[in-house]
């Protein structure tokens, strides 16, 4: 037999079924075998190759078995005089393997060689012919020196983009998409070594075998495209930690001849995976940075403006300068981040309203007994007004001429998953289209199987399951994701929900009658019954404070400069408007029985506080609808910029009357 392939399969069946009918048109001439090794797909890979490839030798695997020891499983039957291991989502030509086999033939020394791999834009994919990762290899790809100089012989030797593509030529390294090698090469080195599970397995195979006297090639005769990573795609598998793992486990086996070299390599590959880190954060990092930047300068002219026209001798204590302009913006940083307004996603302009407000009144407080740094009432008030348009203009202004090809309103709407793909969740998709969608953008829905994905549901397409959730996340923007009840057990909710506690996403649930939110929730099981602990904005301690304050500042604001115009016009008309009652009742608010804004009356329902009785609420101002429901949105959405809203449109309706 001339060729055997192996191909490790996993939930990616429409790619390989173009795979298999490529291979047939290329072993056209060739006697052949392929042997599959599949990694407990759940799309049906199995099921489609059984019925229609029922000559492929299949290993149907009950769990997934990582990439190496799959291919060993394929490996240990093959009886070709040549061996290609390769990747399911590829396409070959029709000349490839005839081209592979000639190139052996007339290179005796060849143990192990690869083709030109595509990306399908038509670009070289850079990981078909490599370097091993030495120290000053590694230092250079680390620091992206490589990609500074792609034509340096001695910045670029990772990816070796200094060589003519068109060339043949000897390598280190070629990719675990395509590799092919001699029987005997195989029957003399053996196959991968079992301890990489996915990444890395290749670059120790090739290795291997040029420590056993055979060489690696790169051959640029023939090429097939690689559509890469599709399968980790639609899996839960972190691949950027087996991606480093791998890393790890490669140096630590081949390359550790001495500390040093071990050290610097260690240290290369931990740098590679902070900076991927920091990749992934950088919007934070980066409304970190504009918010210490900003509220300095805020700070700096609140100083200028103090000396120029009240205080002409102010100015900071040189001792204890850099606490002034360090320590405020870190309080300022920390309140931020405690309101999370610092998201991977997005940046927040009417959050940032809410964390200057905090921060104001912690940094007033703070300041009140430090009076040596020389901060002033009004550098403090005027630090504040600064700090109101300068926050916001430089999000705005990075939103508007920075995220380019969306519009304003795009960036603000609610990047929405449902999960479910039944006919409850695609009213869900179509009821909130209908009524929230100026706030909403349905992303796509989430299937429970991968064979799911790509369906086109009445519009609205399959973007992931609920293994690949996070991916999915990540890659969209999501802020919301919706649960339909109907479909999803609670037990599978919550474990979702755990999954994604790090990922600043609002969950929802809803079921044939309610609107309620689960959130970063505690479960917990008692006789397999699960115990959702719900969460709404209006109990958490944060929000509670910010509301007090509000609370009591209003009002104490409003009975100075209004209660006594309503207590004259009271001596004029003994009519009693639904103004003159809101004024009156303010001193309930002082007392703490009442707030502002809230429910009509006191309510407790499943141990969940819903805010103290308000003066004002949406049962106010949105009385023609079911008031439980209004209850329950305002508490699960409860902030500062909510209550403003309510009170204002409370001031409209009252006055209108």
């Amino acid at each position: 037999m001339d060729l055997s392939i192996i191909i490790v399969n996993y939930n990616v069946k429409e790619f390989l079924q173009n795979l298999i009918h490529s291979i047939i048109k290329a072993g056209d001439k060739l006697t052949y075998e392929i042997i599959i090794a599949d990694n407990a797909s759940d799309d049906g890979s199995v099921d489609f190759i059984c019925e229609k490839f029922p000559n492929i030798k299949l290993f149907a695997n009950k769990e997934n078995l990582g990439f190496g020891k799959a291919n060993n499983q394929g490996l240990a039957i093959a009886k070709g005089k040549y061996i290609l291991l390769i990747n399911p989502d590829t396409i070959v030509q029709e000349d490839t393997f005839t081209k592979m086999i000639e190139f052996f033939e007339r290179t005796p020394d060849a143990g192990l060689a690869g083709c030109k791999i595509l990306n399908p834009d038509g670009t070289l994919q850079l990981a078909c012919r490599r370097s091993f990762p030495g120290p000053w290899t590694s230092f250079c790809k680390v620091t992206g020196l490589s990609s500074m100089f792609p034509k340096s012989r001695l910045f670029a030797r990772y990816n070796l983009t200094y060589l003519n593509e068109n060339e043949t030529y000897e390598v280190d390294a070629i990719s675990g998409s395509f590799m092919m090698m001699r029987k005997e090469v195989y029957d003399k080195v053996g196959g991968f070594d079992e301890q990489f599970f996915m990444y890395g397995e290749d670059l120790d195979l090739c290795f291997r075998i040029q420590k056993a006297g055979y060489k690696v090639y790169y051959v640029h005769d023939t090429q097939i495209i690689h559509y890469k990573g599709e399968s980790t795609k639609r899996s839960s598998i972190d691949e950027t930690k087996h991606f480093y793992n791998a890393m790890h486990l490669f140096v630590k086996k081949h390359l550790s001849s001495s500390l040093i070299v071990e050290a610097i390599l260690q240290t290369a590959i931990g740098a590679r995976k902070l900076l991927a880190f920091m990749g992934r954060i950088r919007i934070v990092l980066l409304s970190i940075l504009m918010d210490f930047v900003f509220f300095n300068l805020s700070l700096y002219a609140a100083s200028l403006i103090y000396a120029k026209y009240i205080h002409s001798s102010f100015k900071f204590p040189k001792q204890y300068i850099l606490l002034v302009y360090t320590i405020p913006a870190i309080i300022h940083i920390f309140c931020a981040s405690l309101l999370k307004i610092y998201k991977r996603n997005s940046f927040s302009v009417l959050q940032n309203f809410g964390a200057i407000i905090l921060s104001f009144f912690i940094f007033s407080s703070i300041t009140f007994f430090f009076k040596e740094y020389a901060y002033s009432r009004a550098v403090i008030i005027i630090t504040y007004i600064l700090l109101f348009f300068s926050l916001t203009f430089w999000r705005v202004f990075i939103r508007l001429f920075f995220i380019k090809g969306l519009k304003l309103n795009e960036l603000l709407k609610k990047k929405t998953l449902i999960i479910g793909i039944n006919d409850t969740a695609l009213k869900i998709a179509v009821k909130l289209n209908e009524n929230h969608g100026d706030i909403r953008k349905i992303v796509g829905l989430i299937g429970f199987t991968s064979k799911d994905i790509g369906k086109n549901v009445e519009g609205y397409e399959v973007v992931g399951t609920t293994e690949n959730i996070l991916k999915v996340i990540d890659e969209y923007g999501v802020n919301e994701v919706i649960f339909s009840s109907e479909e999803i057990p609670y037990t599978k909710m919550m474990s979702i929900v755990a999954s994604c506690k790090n990922e600043n996403v609002e969950f929802n649930i809803i079921g044939d009658n309610l609107d309620f939110l689960v959130g970063k929730s505690n479960v917990s099981l008692l006789d397999n019954v699960p115990l959702i602990g719900l969460h709404y904005n209006i109990s958490k301690p944060l929000f509670k404070f910010i509301k007090n304050v509000f609370d009591y500042t209003l009002s104490i604001i409003l009975l100075i400069f209004v209660y006594p115009f309503v207590l004259v016009s009271g001596k004029f008309s003994k009519e009693k408007s639904d103004f003159k009652i809101f004024i009156s009742s303010l001193s309930e608010v002082l007392k703490g029985k009442k707030s502002l804004v809230g429910p009509r009356n006191k309510i407790e329902q499943q141990n969940l506080f819903f805010g103290k009785p308000g003066l004002t609420g949406l049962w106010y101002i949105e009385g023609i609808y079911d008031e439980e429901r209004l209850n329950i949105f305002y508490a699960k959405n409860q902030n500062i910029w909510l209550d403003i809203e309510i009170l204002s449109k409370t001031l409209n309706k009252m006055w209108s009357k």
